[in-house]
């Protein structure tokens, strides 16, 4: 059978893959230049960080600066006197808070904000590293499933072409050409949608590094897939109710809100600044009018708020509830955490059981297909018996792959869960990788 142009093409990318390949820490850089969600995460960061230093500026001075020029007017006439006069003046007024519970509060919650962004920025760290490993492995599980079903219409067409020659010689049945027939016709719908699919996995990876990959490392022969390092959950999982990244961050929201409650409550409260004010007028009154006056003022001002129409109060009970919204939210992301734990680690440990599962079915699955060909070389297997394991063959490689693949991923994940993965993660996991 002549292959299709994309299948060609796909074809050739898969032979070049260790020639021009592209590892996985590799792919998790070029993501971080390139992913639009990561860079709207980083600038969030950025502005996160000026919540500092809004905080901070209700304990600095406050400097303002007033100037007037008006042309004034006399409504009774006053002999030897104009009726109308310009003045013009200016102020520079400083004010430094000496007692403002509000803004102290404020500047608190200024430094909570800006950690606050800077671990919502470790999370999208985490969440690109988990996105970019998903959509790699995606890619190589696509290829391999090409690579199997190529390598099974190989081993058809071989069966397809020995049926036709029994049939000519007289010593099978026309039903078994037809067999292997319709087996590769099925390989070929299933080679159409594994090259479909390919491209599609090729898209997504492209959408988040930026580059469509030609080829990508894939994993070395022979690698081991090991239980997860603390052995028992228990550890996995405090780890995540308190290192967890995302509930770090809501435990800080948990802190901003009560601190907001101080913060209002203070409205409550007298505030003492220490002021200092120069002033110049020029032209004060009709009877003088190239008079200047200077004046200069220091001392301290107290402000007793008195009433407020409820709005302090109200802002107080609405601070306690999203504060109550807030710890309730820190329990949640507690319990997602820990249950993201628990799913991550269960995965790797099945993915370990599976994979030497497959493993073993590879072996025997390769041992059955020889048991069968020699079998119908000599009479005793029916063609359709060797197309079978044939099929269950190349069906236990890919999942094992598969398997391989899904059992790393969920390594990942469960350091995610536990707040603990980190580029050294990728790195070490890209080691695994055949890059040559």
């Amino acid at each position: 059978m002549r292959k299709t142009p994309l299948a060609t093409l796909v074809t050739a990318a898969l032979m070049s893959v260790n020639a021009s390949a592209l590892d996985l820490l590799q792919a998790y850089k070029d993501a971080l230049a390139y992913d639009s969600q990561f860079a709207s995460a980083r600038l969030q960061r950025d502005a996160g960080h000026e919540k500092g230093v809004q905080g901070r500026a209700g304990l600095l001075p406050q400097a303002s600066m007033t100037a007037n020029a008006t042309q004034n007017r006399v409504g009774a006439d006053m002999a030897g006197f104009p009726k109308t006069y310009a003045s013009e003046g200016y102020a520079i007024q400083l004010q430094q808070p000496l007692y403002r519970p509000a803004n102290y509060e404020a500047y608190e919650q200024g430094k909570l904000a800006v950690a606050a962004s800077d671990a919502q920025f470790e999370q999208a760290r985490i969440d690109i590293a988990l996105r970019i490993s998903q959509a790699y492995f995606d890619v190589l599980a696509a290829q391999d499933a090409i690579a199997f079903i190529q390598a099974q219409k190989i081993a058809i067409n071989e069966q397809l072409e020995s049926a036709k020659r029994n049939f000519e010689v007289g010593t099978a049945t026309i039903t078994d050409t037809h067999e292997a027939q319709a087996r590769f016709d099925l390989a070929l719908a299933q080679e159409i949608a594994a090259l479909n699919d390919l491209e599609v996995k090729r898209s997504a990876f492209a959408v988040i590094a930026g580059k469509l990959p030609d080829g990508l490392a894939g994993l070395k022969a022979g690698v081991k897939m090991n239980p997860p390092q603390p052995a028992g959950l228990d550890p996995w999982v405090s780890s995540a109710e308190s290192g967890n990244i995302g509930v770090m961050a809501q435990s800080l929201q948990l802190e901003i809100a009560q601190r907001d409650i101080s913060r209002l409550r203070a409205g409550h409260l007298p505030t003492v600044d220490a002021v200092a004010s120069y002033s110049q007028n020029k032209g004060t009154t009709p009877f003088y009018p190239n008079l200047t006056i200077d004046n200069t003022a220091i001392g301290v001002q107290l402000t007793l708020p008195l009433f407020s129409g409820f709005s302090t109060s109200s802002q107080v009970t609405q601070a306690v509830a999203l504060a109550g919204k807030a710890r309730a939210d820190l329990d949640t992301a507690r319990r997602n955490a820990a249950q993201g734990a628990r799913t991550a680690y269960l995965g790797v440990q099945n993915g370990v059981s599976q994979v030497r599962a497959l493993e073993a079915a590879e072996a025997s699955s390769s041992l059955a297909l020889e048991a069968n060909k020699t079998g119908y070389e000599v009479g005793v297997r029916i063609n359709i018996d060797v197309l079978n394991a044939q099929q269950q063959l190349y069906s236990t490689r890919r999942d094992l792959a598969k398997a391989r693949y899904d059992t790393l991923l969920a390594g990942l994940k469960l350091k995610a869960a536990a707040g603990s993965l980190s580029e050294t993660d990728l790195a070490e996991l890209n080691a695994l990788l055949d890059g040559r």
